[in-house]
C-alpha cells in the first residue's frame, strides 16, 4: 500500500496533482484494485487538497514556490513520504522561538547552533534543507544526519541570525527545534580517541625502530663499526623519543595522580621501566656503548596502549544514564503570556507559576497541573502503566510525560531540579555511584602487585651493584629488566580480553555488553528480577480474536480508530488490516480525549471507547466479561444494534516461560516487580509462573526492594526497559534491557539485547560464568609467568629486550585463552 504511493509520488516529475481515494491521508491511501479516484494530494505535502486548487493549504503553495524559485523541484522526484513523520506542512502561526540561549560561539566571528529537525521523511529532505541553508547569505555550512535528526549550522555573526535561515527552513514545512549538545557528556569519546592516537603513534614507531634495531643486531655479526651502530642508535632514539613523549601520556598522567595522592597503581612501574629504559638508552648512545633499548620501551607502551584501549572499548560509548535521563525533557517551552500572545523558551527560563502550553504529540518540559483543556497522557516512562491516562483540569502532570490526544494549557509548579524527572535522574546518579564501587579485579590486585615490582626491581639493582660489585649500567639494565618482565601488560588484560572476546560472543547473540564490570557481577547473579510490561511482554496491545465481532464489525471500527492515535485504536487499525483489507476511514470523527471516538450518522450516533463513555454497566448492557478483568477493552455501540466488545492484551514473549523455568532449574529465583495495575500484573504472574511479584510500584519502590533483596545477600539481575526502571537498573547488582526500551533505561542496564525472546537473558548469565572461569585462569597464568620469569631477570640472564619479547608472550597466552570461550558451541547455564 505504501510502497505503492512512494512508486506514484517518484513518478511524478514536478509534484503534479495525483489521484488516491477519498478520506485517506497522504501515505496512507488504499492502493488495492478498486481504489476509487475522487480527490488529489497536496504538490508539496501530499496531504489532501482544497477544491479547485493543488495545494491543501496557502503555506504549501509557498513552500512549493519557494522549492521551484531555488531550482530544488528535483526533491519532488527523489523523496518518498514516510506515513509515520509528520506532513511538510508549514505551520503559519508558529510561535516565536528565542535562540539567544542555544547559540554557540565558536569564534572568529563564527556561531553554531545544533536543532532537531522534525518532519524528516527520507534523503531527499536532507538535502533539500541543506541546499536552501547553503543557499541563505552568511551561513557557513550546515550538516544533518538522518538517524538523530541533529542538524548543525554555522553562520557568520552580522550576516544572519538563527530567526532567519531557521525561517527558511520551516516556510517548507519541517519544524525545528533548538537542542543543546551540552546536555550529552563526550569525555568518554575523547579518552578512546586520545588513546587510539596514542596506540597510533606507539605502532608507527615501534615497526621504525625494530627495523634499526634489526640493522644493528645484523650489523654486529658482519663487523659494523661503532660510528655506524651509534648513528642507528642516534636514528631510533629520534623516533622512539617523542613517540614515547605522545603515546605514555595516559600512563604517566595516571602515575603522576597516583603518587601524588599517594598510592602505587599499575601505571607506576609501567612509566618507571619505560623512562628508565629511555633514559638509560638515551645515556648509552651518548657515550657510544654498544645497547641501547629504545625499541624496548617503544614496543612495551604499543602492547599496553593494546590492552588500555581494548579495556576502553569494552566499557562501550555509554554515557551517564543519568545526563540521558534528563535530555528526556522537552527542549523548548511554549509559554502564554497574559495578552494570550505565545513564545517559546528554553526549559531553564521557565519559572513557577508561568502557563505552558503543550501541543498533542509533544513531550511536557514541566510539573504541574492541567488549567485547560482535556488529553490522554503515555506516563509508562514515569509509572509503567501500559495505558494512556485520561487528564483534565486540575490534574497533575509531570515533565518526561507525553501529551498524545489534544493541547493542555499547564499551570507550572515545578522546573528544572525540582522536576520528578529530576528527581529520578538524582536516584540514577546515587545508584551508579553505589554500582561504581565494583572494579575489575585487576585492579584489586595492583595494589600489592606494584609495591612487589619495585621492591624486586630495587633489589635486583642493590643486589648487582653494592652485593656483585657490578657497574651501576649493569645493574641498572637488570632492573630495568625486571620492571618490564614484571609489567602487568598480562594481568592488564586478564579481564578486558575476556570481556572483549565475550562481548563479541554476545554481539552475534544480540547482546551489547556496556559495562566493563558486568560479566564478573553477572556471573554472580542468583536472583533474576523481571519487569512486564515491554520485557516480559512485547509492550504493544494486541487484539484478542475471541469470536464477538464479525469482519464487517472490525472494519467499521477499524475505520473510526484510524481516526485516533490511542495504543487500542491503533492495534484495532492493525488487526483489521492484518486481514488483508485497507481501512476505509470514517468520515467526521470527533475524538473525546481520555473516552473514546464518536460519530454522527443518520441512524444516531456511533461510539468506539470506554465501557462508560458509551453508557454501558457491568450488570445490563454489557455481556460477560466483568470490569476488573485484566484485559484492555474498547466498546462499539450503534443505534439498534447490541454493543460490541474489542478485547485487547499485551502479547507475552514467546519463550517467557521457558527461560524463567530455565533459570529456576539452575539456581536462579525470579521474581516480578511492576509499576503496572494489579490486576494485570497478577494475570502475568500466573501466566509465566511467578510466585513472588509487586504491582503499582514507583521507581523509588522497585529500588528499595531490590535494597532489601541485596541486604538479605541476593546478587539480583533486573531486566526492565521503562523510565520507572531506570534506577533499579542503575541500582541492581546487574541490569538488562531490551533494545526496545527508552534510551534511559538501556543507559542505566549493562546490557542491552535484541529480539523478541527472553533467551538473551539466559545466554548472558551463562556466558558471564564461563568468562569468569577463564578470567581466573588468566589471572593464575599471569602469576605462573612472573614466578617463572623474574627470578631469571633478577639473575641477569633477560635483558630489557628479552624481557620485552617475554612480556608479549604473555599477553599473547592471556588472549589465546579468552579465544577459547568462542569454541565452545553452547553454554549451559549452571557453567
Amino acid at each position: 500500500m505504501i510502497a505503492a504511493l512512494r512508486r506514484r509520488l517518484a513518478d511524478s516529475a514536478d509534484g503534479e496533482a495525483m489521484a488516491v481515494s477519498a478520506g485517506c491521508a497522504a501515505g496512507a491511501a488504499p492502493a488495492g484494485a478498486g481504489a476509487h479516484v475522487e480527490e488529489t494530494l497536496c504538490r508539496h505535502c501530499g496531504a489532501a487538497v482544497l477544491p479547485g486548487t493543488p495545494f491543501c493549504c496557502s503555506g504549501c503553495e509557498a513552500a512549493y514556490a519557494i522549492v521551484r524559485g531555488l531550482g530544488l523541484e528535483a526533491y519532488y522526484r527523489r523523496r518518498t513520504i514516510d506515513p509515520t513523520q509528520r506532513p511538510l506542512r508549514p505551520e503559519i502561526d508558529a510561535p516565536p522561538v528565542v535562540y539567544d540561549a542555544f547559540v554557540d560561539e565558536t569564534g572568529a566571528g563564527v556561531a553554531s547552533i545544533t536543532l532537531i529537525v522534525e518532519g524528516l521523511h527520507c534523503a531527499a529532505c536532507v538535502w533539500l534543507i541543506e541546499s536552501v541553508l547553503t543557499r541563505q547569505p552568511g551561513i557557513v555550512d550546515a550538516r544533518i544526519n538522518m538517524t538523530t535528526r541533529r542538524m548543525r549550522v554555522r553562520w557568520r555573526v552580522g550576516e544572519t541570525t538563527p530567526e532567519q535561515f531557521v525561517g527558511a527552513v520551516e516556510r517548507l514545512g519541517y519544524r525545528l527545534v533548538p537542542w543543546d549538545p551540552a546536555c550529552l557528556a563526550q569525555s568518554g569519546e575523547r579518552e578512546e580517541k586520545t588513546l587510539l592516537r596514542a596506540l597510533a603513534v606507539a605502532g608507527f614507531a615501534t615497526g621504525n625502530v625494530m627495523l634499526l634495531s634489526v640493522s644493528i643486531w645484523a650489523g654486529a655479526s658482519e663487523g659494523m663499526g661503532p660510528a655506524t651502530r651509534t648513528f642507528l642508535h642516534w636514528m631510533s632514539a629520534l623516533v622512539a623519543l617523542p613517540a614515547i613523549a605522545y603515546a605514555g601520556r595516559p600512563f604517566f598522567t595516571a602515575a603522576w595522580a597516583a603518587l601524588r595522592a599517594r598510592g602505587v597503581t599499575m601505571d607506576v612501574p609501567i612509566s618507571l621501566g619505560v623512562l628508565l629504559a629511555a633514559a638509560m638508552s638515551l645515556h648509552e648512545t651518548a657515550v657510544g656503548a654498544e645497547h641501547a633499548y629504545f625499541d624496548a620501551a617503544v614496543s612495551l607502551l604499543f602492547f599496553l596502549l593494546i590492552g588500555r584501549y581494548l579495556d576502553r572499548r569494552a566499557r562501550g560509548r555509554a554515557r551517564s544514564a543519568a545526563t540521558h535521563l534528563l535530555s528526556l525533557a522537552a527542549s523548548a517551552v511554549t509559554i502564554l503570556e497574559e495578552d494570550g500572545a505565545r513564545r517559546v523558551l528554553p526549559p531553564a527560563r521557565v519559572r513557577p507559576g508561568m502557563r505552558v502550553l503543550v501541543a498533542a504529540g509533544e513531550r511536557i518540559a514541566v510539573d504541574g497541573h492541567v488549567i485547560a483543556g482535556e488529553s490522554t497522557l503515555d506516563t509508562s516512562l514515569i509509572d509503567g502503566e501500559s495505558m494512556p491516562k485520561p487528564v483534565g483540569p486540575g490534574a497533575q502532570v509531570f515533565a518526561g510525560t507525553l501529551n498524545q490526544a489534544a493541547p493542555l494549557t499547564l499551570a507550572v509548579v515545578a522546573v528544572g531540579e525540582s522536576t520528578l524527572l529530576s528527581a529520578i535522574a538524582r536516584e540514577v546518579e546515587v545508584a551508579e555511584q553505589q554500582r561504581g564501587r565494583y572494579i575489575v579485579l585487576a585492579d584489586r590486585i595492583a595494589r600489592l602487585y606494584a609495591p612487589v615490582v619495585h621492591a624486586a626491581a630495587a633489589a635486583t639493582f642493590l643486589l648487582w651493584w653494592g652485593g656483585l660489585g657490578a657497574a651501576w649500567q649493569a645493574a641498572l639494565m637488570n632492573a630495568i629488566a625486571v620492571l618490564i618482565i614484571t609489567c602487568p601488560c598480562a594481568l592488564g588484560l586478564a579481564v578486558p580480553a575476556v570481556q572483549v572476546v565475550a562481548s563479541g560472543r554476545l554481539l552475534r547473540a544480540g547482546i551489547l555488553l556496556k559495562s566493563p564490570t558486568a560479566l564478573e557481577r553477572l556471573a554472580e547473579v542468583d536472583q533474576v528480577v523481571f519487569d512486564k510490561t515491554g520485557t516480559l511482554t512485547e509492550g504493544r496491545p494486541v487484539l484478542i480474536a475471541d469470536g464477538g465481532h464479525d469482519r464487517a464489525t472490525l472494519a467499521e471500527a477499524a475505520g473510526l480508530a484510524a481516526a485516533s492515535r490511542h495504543p487500542l485504536a491503533r492495534a484495532l487499525v492493525r488487526a483489521h488490516e492484518q486481514s488483508g483489507r485497507a481501512v476505509t476511514v470514517a468520515g467526521g470523527v470527533c475524538e473525546v480525549a481520555g473516552r473514546g471516538l464518536e460519530r454522527v450518522t443518520a441512524e444516531g450516533h456511533v461510539r468506539l471507547g470506554s465501557r462508560a463513555f458509551c453508557g454501558l454497566t457491568a450488570q445490563t448492557d454489557a455481556p460477560a466479561e466483568p470490569i476488573g478483568d485484566a484485559r484492555a477493552e474498547l466498546w462499539l455501540v450503534r443505534p439498534g444494534r447490541a454493543p460490541v466488545r474489542f478485547a485487547f492484551v499485551d502479547p507475552l514473549r514467546a519463550d517467557a516461560a521457558e527461560v524463567i523455568a530455565g533459570l529456576r532449574q539452575r539456581g536462579a529465583r525470579v521474581a516480578l516487580l511492576s509499576g503496572d495495575r494489579r490486576e494485570a500484573v497478577a494475570a502475568m504472574a500466573e501466566r509465566v509462573g511467578i510466585a513472588d511479584w509487586a504491582a503499582a510500584l514507583k521507581p523509588d519502590e522497585k529500588v528499595a526492594r531490590l535494597s532489601a533483596m541485596a541486604s538479605s545477600g541476593q546478587r539480583t539481575l533486573m531486566v526492565g526497559d521503562g523510565l520507572n526502571d531506570a534506577p533499579a537498573l542503575a541500582a541492581a547488582h546487574a541490569s538488562m534491557s531490551p533494545s526496545s526500551a527508552i534510551d534511559i533505561s538501556q543507559m542505566a542496564a549493562d546490557l542491552v539485547f535484541q529480539g523478541a525472546k527472553l533467551a538473551p537473558v539466559a545466554h548472558a548469565l551463562a556466558v558471564a560464568r564461563r568468562a569468569r572461569t577463564l578470567v581466573k585462569q588468566n589471572l593464575v597464568l599471569s602469576f605462573v609467568y612472573n614466578a617463572l620469569a623474574v627470578p631469571l631477570a633478577m639473575a641477569g640472564y633477560v635483558t630489557p629486550l628479552l624481557a620485552a619479547v617475554f612480556m608479549s608472550t604473555s599477553s599473547i597466552l592471556v588472549i589465546i585463552n579468552a579465544l577459547r570461550l568462542n569454541r565452545v558451541r553452547e553454554l549451559s547455564g549452571g557453567r
